[in-house]
């Protein structure tokens, strides 16, 4: 019989996706005021691996990848992601979204996205979201999976969430530490 435990907490990260970098650190400084400051922030990046936001947000969008020095108890995901889209909504021009943000977390093992949308590899938490197992941690690396998003999946992205789940780490060794 297994025993119940708590999951140790988890490092909060969020990529932002937006139509210009200016929307990017207005959107940013409210994500500080919430979950506090952040331990890695990437340069702007092209995002050009998938069209799929551009009918409703444009052409030649900008994406910021964050990791926030916090860690968050994991079962708080839908509530992220249920906040982050009410501050979509206060971005947004009409029924248009200027600024797409996707809260997710890394653990030891795993990177979670939350997501609104159920698919075979999307458990369901709660409260409309699920969880999207976007990549697993084993041979010293993150591995993307068949349904892995490209843009998680290339190289640049691996070599970041892997320096993420190593400050997450000793992050959580020192806490431990402290707490014996």
């Amino acid at each position: 019989m297994s025993c119940p435990r708590t999951a140790a907490p988890v490092n909060l990260i969020m990529s932002l996706i937006a139509t210009d970098g200016e929307k990017v650190c207005q959107v940013l400084a409210i994500l500080k005021e919430r979950f506090g400051e952040t331990d890695y922030l990437s340069p702007y990046l092209p995002f050009n691996y998938t069209n799929y936001y551009e009918k409703e947000m444009g052409q030649a969008l900008v994406r910021r990848f964050i990791s926030f020095g916090g860690h968050v108890p994991p079962e708080t995901l839908p509530d992220i992601k249920n906040w982050t889209n009410e501050l979509e909504d206060q971005f947004s021009e009409g029924k248009s979204r200027q600024v797409n943000i996707d809260p997710g977390y890394i653990a030891p093992a795993h990177l979670i996205l939350a997501t609104g949308k159920g698919y075979t590899h999307r458990p369901y938490l709660r409260d409309g979201i699920y969880a999207d197992l976007t990549m697993i941690y084993c041979d010293g690396s993150f591995r993307s999976l068949p349904w892995s998003y490209p843009d998680y999946a290339s190289a640049e992205a691996v070599h970041m969430l892997n320096i993420i789940r190593k400050k997450y780490l000793w992050q959580l060794k020192k806490i431990r530490k402290e707490a014996s």
